[in-house]
């Protein structure tokens, strides 16, 4: 069966990177690999990294990658964003973060980050980094259930991936109904609607990452160098 690799967080690491593909090649069925944003940061040189995976080597798993918070601050700050200003990193770690982003990214890449996607829709699955709302959209397991139930709905997906907070889980939100009522002209009307089982899962960063069997929703979690195992749905319920 096919099976997917989902990654993010590499922060400009290419060593990191190589250890995954090296994980990678042990593993049977995988046929695509999402890389899902934070590619670079400023806390090292990325230029090596990105260009492994704009051009990557012969036994490399093909990465498909699209934009993450990191990518969205310096392409602000170099203008594809319209003014000039990656107002959410200064505003968390200030102007001498800004510098260092510019510094470790070379200018020969902000064409290719700024060609990159979203995110992707594969079958009933979104692969974000951080929601439909927002790329620095952080969905943990402990955000509301409608929260989450919206950001599903916005692209009619049953499967939700995300890797903006960093975390490795799994949330279920189990079938049940919502109602609600609507006041016009005519009255008063209440209405029920149907909510489907659909689940909110965190890929990891960096060193952890997840691999997933679309064809019986499997779900692994992985960590390089610790012993990994399958994981297990936690339910949300509506009443």
């Amino acid at each position: 069966m096919e099976r997917w690799a989902l990654i993010s967080g590499l922060h400009g690491d290419l060593d990191l990177y190589e250890q995954i593909q090296r994980d990678l090649s042990t593993q049977r069925g995988i046929e695509s690999l999402f890389v899902l944003g934070d590619l670079i940061s400023s806390e090292r040189n990325c230029d090596a990294l990105l260009s492994r995976l704009r051009k990557p080597k012969r036994n490399d798993l093909k990465p498909d990658c699209i934009y993450g918070w990191w990518e969205e601050q310096l392409l602000a700050e170099c203008g594809y964003r319209g003014e000039r200003n990656a107002e959410a990193l200064r505003l968390e770690r200030g102007e001498d973060a800004i510098q260092a982003l510019l510094t470790a990214v070379g200018p020969g890449h902000a064409e290719w980050l700024a060609s990159l996607q979203f995110g992707f829709i594969e079958l009933d699955c979104a692969l974000m980094h951080g929601s439909s709302a927002d790329v620095g959209d952080q969905l943990t397991p402990t955000r509301s259930p409608l929260i989450l139930l919206d950001r599903l709905t916005r692209l009619n997906v049953n499967r939700l991936f995300t890797a903006r907070c960093g975390e490795q889980f799994r949330i279920e939100l189990t079938g049940g109904s919502m109602a609600s009522r609507v006041q016009d002209l005519s009255g008063e009307h209440q209405q029920e609607h149907t909510v489907p089982k659909r689940s909110v899962l965190g890929i990891g960063k960096g060193a952890s990452y997840t691999i997933y069997t679309p064809a019986n929703d499997h779900l692994e979690f992985r960590t390089i160098g610790e012993r990994n195992t399958a994981t297990h749905a936690r339910g949300q319920g509506f009443a």
